[in-house]
């Protein structure tokens, strides 16, 4: 692999692991000081919420300034703010500033991870874009595989604060990484003329795309639930695995391991094999929600790891293919803005399942709650398919013989 390429995947692979040691502390240490799930959680929806609202203003800032520099401020800034937590930690005590802290942080994780959307199809000329987007997500799901593992060995020896300064170090070691790809790099990115606001007129613009493209609708409908069974599993699973069934904080984290394996294992499957995109869409969907009724009905703990074993893997298969769709449709000089708002959209569903998980968990029990969630993505699922049949036959790319 070029040198640039490499340079390109270590940083992704850093900002990735320090973020994901960040979400798995935070619910982690959320249940074990409190021993309640709705606390976990209402933590989770704290954390992800600002990260999924701030995906339209990220993406209009992505197509107004340069997504290189914006790349670098999402990685600098989180650095800065993981030792600000800690500081404030030493100061004035309480977990709070954990949750605080993963907020900010998955504020500027939405930053940096537009940038990248931005930059990447001029990044990888030797690639086909569905291989691009492959193998940037074998680096970051290689993140998903060690984060749980080292923070779970951080946790032994460190208390959490110290482990946060550790992530702080990660996320220079990125920008570090960023720097040698820009000197590296040949790379010209192409710019297009904007307006001055990064407000309203973004957000007309690409409510217009999504309002006159099926593609686009269509793909928001799935992602939404697809996103339930996501948010319930992130918000739920340390509950499940530490309180439902008992198992120890190491064994939750070599579960978390697993799936991030399993996911790596199909996207190189998706980076040697060619597969239509009706394929990605239809085989993804069906297997997560499978797995969630799984994970709601299984008596034992292994039922519970086949289950979320098919959520996490074929997670990022379903992400392929709706990455693959909006970068066909959507217009390049509104790709950022577009993109944002429909992340938005599309992750919008997190968060209400952690709401929900908090609502719900304490009176019904969590895999009631966990159930309730895969029959509504189940109905999604069915409805949204069912719609855009009989309006268009197919949407193009989910029913097209294009290739993934």
């Amino acid at each position: 692999m070029r040198k640039d390429y490499l340079a390109f995947f270590v940083s992704m692979f850093l900002s990735r692991l320090a973020d994901q040691i960040l979400l798995f502390i935070v619910p982690l240490i959320v249940f074990q000081t409190t021993q309640s799930v709705s606390w976990a959680g209402l933590a989770f929806f704290v954390e992800s919420l600002p990260r999924f609202l701030s995906f339209p203003i990220c993406g209009a800032l992505c197509d107004k300034f340069s997504p290189i520099r914006i790349l670098h401020i999402s990685q600098v800034y989180r650095a800065v703010m993981c030792i600000a937590a800690v500081v404030l930690f030493m100061i004035f005590g309480g977990i709070y500033w954990i949750v605080a802290l993963s907020a900010v942080c998955g504020v500027l994780t939405t930053q940096g991870i537009m940038a990248r959307e931005v930059v990447m199809p001029y990044i990888f000329k030797h690639y086909t874009y569905t291989k691009t987007l492959s193998y940037s997500q074998i680096a970051d799901q290689t993140g998903l595989v060690l984060g749980p593992l080292i923070a779970a060995l951080m946790l032994e020896v460190w208390a959490w604060h110290w482990v946060v300064l550790a992530i702080a170090v990660l996320f220079l070691l990125a920008d570090l990484a960023m720097l040698f790809w820009q000197r590296t790099s040949a790379v010209t990115l192409e710019t297009f003329e904007q307006h001055h606001d990064v407000w309203l007129n973004p957000l007309r613009i690409a409510f217009g795309h999504i309002r006159n493209l099926a593609e686009l609708k269509k793909i928001i409908g799935l992602a939404v639930g697809v996103n339930l069974i996501i948010g319930v599993t992130l918000a739920t699973s340390a509950a499940m695995v530490i309180g439902e069934y008992s198992a120890g904080k190491d064994y939750y984290a070599w579960l978390q391991a697993a799936g991030a394996v399993t996911t790596i294992i199909i996207l190189f499957f998706l980076a040697r094999v060619t597969l239509p995109l009706r394929v990605l869409g239809s085989v993804s969907y069906t297997l997560i929600a499978a797995g969630a009724f799984i994970t709601a009905l299984s008596p034992t703990v292994w039922g519970y790891i086949v289950g979320f074993l098919l959520i996490v893997g074929f997670d990022k298969m379903f992400n392929v293919y709706i990455r693959s769709i909006r970068q066909q449709v959507i217009p390049a000089r509104d790709f950022g803005k577009t993109v944002g708002v429909i992340t938005l959209l599309n992750n919008l569903s997190q968060p209400l399942a952690g709401l929900l998980v908090a609502l719900l968990a304490a009176p019904v029990g969590t895999q009631q709650v966990i159930l309730l969630l895969a029959l509504a993505t189940s109905l999604i699922g069915i409805t949204v398919v069912a719609f855009f049949s009989k309006t268009a036959g197919m949407p193009a790319g989910y029913g097209a013989d294009t290739d993934a």
